[in-house]
């Protein structure tokens, strides 16, 4: 088992093997939690919803849609059409 120092920031580095088996790479969030004294990191496969950028968005598109500024479309169609449009 690898051992790891704790920075001055709190920050810990996974070390590269750990990371490799667990396919997470730079800029994907993880889940952290403890159990039993021990400290639990897990991929988060839908964290980026939950990031503040995204919710900025999906604020700014709500607003949108309760403001009417959306189109409907009968099927794809006639998306593709206006899109080309």
């Amino acid at each position: 088992m690898p051992l790891v120092r704790v920075g001055a920031r709190r920050q810990v580095t996974i070390p590269k093997e750990i990371i490799e088996q667990l396919g997470i790479k730079p800029g994907d969030y993880v889940e952290v939690t403890h159990r039993d004294h021990q400290v639990i990191i897990v991929p988060a496969e839908d964290a980026w919803f939950w990031s503040r950028e995204w919710q900025e968005k999906e604020r700014e598109a709500d607003e949108e849609i309760k403001a009417g500024r959306v189109k409907r479309f009968k099927n794809v169609e006639e998306l593709i059409k206006d899109l080309n449009s």
